[in-house]
């Protein structure tokens, strides 16, 4: 018997050193206090096995909700985070954004590889899974921050809990809690006026003088953590007291205040337009007040500085015709909206990051002349598309670029879709593909395609980008159902615009078949993909390649409905091409021969099969490797055809080999591999070995239990395999 390779749960090419973090953290904003008279004793309130969630206080939130909401939430979860971390009582820390399923997904995956070494092979929605399901059990200890959660809908099935961990949520509104979380909410008000004092006094350490007045200054400010960083940011930059700023805010309060209807608005609806002004005397050249304008469009919990320094903005920030400011230039306006309090810039983050208030660039937006947001709208646009890599896995900036790219949709609107589609829009549904997020990538392009379709029109060439691209990714999240209409749509416009023989519209009917083999609809893909091989052979001709790929998917639809003669005529024909064409060793052909062993297990013709595999298990070993993971399941193959001829030594020497091989690639808690070791037990058992098989059920057992999902037909098929082989 094969024994496991000694690793933590689910590693992939080595032991996980902990401890462990995972997530941007905030830093702490300069002059942070801990707020020891207002502050939620978290440290009470948050013990191994509780959730806790920061919101505003019910008077502010009544009263102020836009404003008074940046009550340092976030901050007060940053500095419990790193406290606990410092202090060593955190073995796993997660920091994750909550403003969407997404950014939610996204870093449980990120936490999942680091803390239990997922593969990158699972989407996204199963490795969240199985992470929340590691957490419930895992005796390590660990925090997860849900930061700034916007709607219970995003953590559906995703609450953390165990009797380890702790979890921190912020929030605006107990109401996005899903029902399953049962936390201590703890209301987070304004500073206390001693609090406050000593804020802005550390603040004000340069010039003493600038202090006059600050008892009154906090009292006129409310307390309120955001006017006083904006206050205190202008008084150090300026020549301004205490008193004197005082002055001034009294003034323009009062002037809000008519404007209003006589409501007399939140402090930090007064600061800010301070903190503007002194923008623009920093920076008389208009390019900080340039620059805010596109800051503000793009997600305020962190903005990689990139966006704001490529040549895009910059072309904004010069003005139409001149050339581009430099990156100097835009680096140095950036600075002076930090020291005006508008904005921080973390430059310790992977990317420089930039962070601001979502209630400032809300006003700045609402403040944005009409004709200034379609220019500010289409540079935002053309600088993400600038910096997005173009392949963003593994780069740790993705769900940044993707939250900025939604805040933008949700700024400019249908300024984004004049003269078509912008590229960006469809650069942000195919990061959400290539990270796996197939549920949200799937509602993403649901939306683009109801937007498509009202701004350009059903017929526009732009609306069947998108829906094609909605068709995929249904059949990438395991929908085929929902995909197949949409495949027969793109189709039916292919044929409209294009005729039937052009090559995208041949291409389309291709993949229509390709859904309905997934969606258990064989007869019709049968049919389509006839005529799909008709077309490319008459097209393309007979020897074409993709005319020989077109014949496989017709073979696989041919299997599948049982029509195995006709698929194994058509492999063989196939095969002969692909080595004619390709050679016996090319990765295609070696593909077309497994197929064709395939059809001929699946057929009863076992020699034949045997034959097959054991020729494709040679060129792949040859070619590719024996640890390659084709080569792996050939092996597995030819052993389940020496099991089907009844020869178990020969079968439990290739289950063998090929769990050891499985193990040693993809880890012991793989999915593949335990899918695999049920085999071998099953083999075992046939073979009289009973005590081995219920020795690898059992050990299988506990390993799905550990590291699946709740409910996967894997553990369920294991543990009746377990109960009849030891009934038996």
């Amino acid at each position: 018997m094969v024994a496991s390779t000694a690793q933590p749960a689910g590693t992939q090419g080595g032991p996980i050193s902990w401890p462990v973090r995972s997530g941007a953290v905030p830093p702490l904003a300069d002059g942070f206090s801990t707020r020891p008279e207002t502050a939620p004793s978290l440290g009470m309130a948050l013990v191994p096995g509780t959730a806790a969630v920061l919101v505003p206080s019910r008077a502010i939130a009544d009263e102020w909700r836009d404003w008074l909401g940046s009550c340092g939430k976030t901050q007060l979860a940053v500095h419990y985070a790193e406290s606990l971390w410092r202090t060593g009582e955190m073995e796993l820390l997660v920091w994750v954004p909550a403003t969407s399923r997404a950014s939610v997904l996204a870093g449980y995956v990120e936490a999942a590889a680091a803390a239990i070494g997922t593969g990158p092979a699972r989407d996204g929605e199963s490795v969240a899974a199985r992470f929340v399901s590691w957490l419930s059990e895992t005796s390590r200890p660990w925090l997860i921050v849900l930061d700034d959660l916007s709607d219970a809908a995003e953590l559906n099935g995703l609450w953390p809990s165990g009797p380890a961990g702790r979890v921190l949520v912020t929030t605006r509104n107990t109401g996005t809690l899903p029902p399953e979380a049962k936390a201590h909410v703890l209301p987070v008000g304004v500073l206390s006026p001693r609090e406050a004092l000593g804020y802005l006094m550390g603040r004000l350490t340069a010039d003493p003088d600038q202090r006059l007045g600050a008892i009154d200054l906090v009292k006129d400010l409310g307390c309120e953590p955001l006017a006083l960083a904006q206050a205190s940011a202008v008084i150090s930059e300026s020549a301004l007291s205490c008193r004197d700023y005082r002055a001034y805010f009294a003034r323009r309060r009062e002037q809000l205040a008519e404007a209003d209807g006589g409501i007399t608005p939140a402090a930090a609806a007064v600061t800010w337009t301070f903190s503007v002004e002194q923008a623009d005397r920093l920076s008389p050249d208009g390019a900080a007040q340039s620059l805010l304008a596109l800051a503000a469009l793009l997600d305020g919990r962190g903005v990689p500085g990139a966006i704001l320094t490529a040549q895009p903005a910059r072309q904004y920030l010069a003005g139409e015709g001149a050339d581009p400011v430099s990156q100097d230039r835009a680096r140095g306006a950036l600075q002076m909206l930090e020291r005006a309090g508008l904005l921080e810039i973390d430059a310790a983050a992977t990317w420089p990051t930039i962070r601001m208030s979502p209630v400032v660039q809300a006003a700045i937006r609402t403040a944005m002349p009409p004709e200034m947001l379609p220019r500010a709208a289409r540079a935002v646009a053309d600088a993400l598309l600038e910096v997005w890599p173009e392949d963003d896995r593994g780069t740790g900036a993705a769900e940044s670029l993707r939250s900025c790219a939604a805040s933008l949709q949700q700024g400019a609107g249908d300024l984004l879709w004049v003269n078509g589609c912008h590229q960006v829009l469809l650069r942000a549904g195919q990061s959400l593909d290539s990270a796996r997020l197939a549920g949200p990538a799937v509602a993403y392009w649901r939306d683009l395609v109801a937007v498509s379709d009202r701004v350009l029109g059903p017929g526009h060439p732009d609306t069947l980008v998108v829906g094609e691209q909605l068709a995929r990714a249904c059949l990438a999240a395991g929908r085929a159902t929902d995909a197949v209409p949409w495949f027969q749509w793109v189709l039916s416009r292919r044929i409209r615009a294009l005729g039937p023989d052009h090559p995208d519209t041949i291409e389309a009917r291709r993949n229509l078949g390709h859904a309905l083999v997934a969606a258990g609809q064989l007869d019709e893909a049968v049919t389509v993909l006839e005529g799909t091989v008709g077309d490319y052979e008459r097209v393309r001709g007979p020897d074409h390649l993709d005319t020989l790929d077109a014949r496989d998917e017709l073979a696989a639809a041919q299997s599948g409905a049982g029509l195995l003669p006709a698929a194994i005529q058509l492999r063989q024909h196939t095969l002969a091409l692909r080595e004619r064409l390709q050679g016996a060793r090319h990765p295609d052909t070696m593909t077309t021969r497994q197929k064709l062993a395939d059809a001929y297990l699946a057929d009863g013709r076992l020699k034949d099969a045997v034959g097959q595999y054991k020729k494709t298990l040679a060129d792949r070993e040859r070619v590719l490797g024996a640890d390659h993971l084709d080569t792996i399941a050939t092996r597995s193959s030819l052993g389940s055809a020496y099991h089907a001829l009844g020869r178990i030594a020969s079968t439990l020497q290739l289950y063998e080999q090929a769990q050891t091989g499985y193990e040693r690639v993809l880890g012991a808690d793989h999915p593949e591999t335990l899918a695999h070791r049920a085999n071998l037990a099953h083999a075992y058992y046939e073979a009289g070995r009973l005590t081995d098989a219920m020795t690898v059920l059992r050990d299988t057992v506990t390993r799905c239990e550990r590291t699946l999902p709740p409910g996967d037909p894997l553990t369920q098929t294991v543990r009746e395999s377990l109960a009849n082989i030891a009934g038996g």
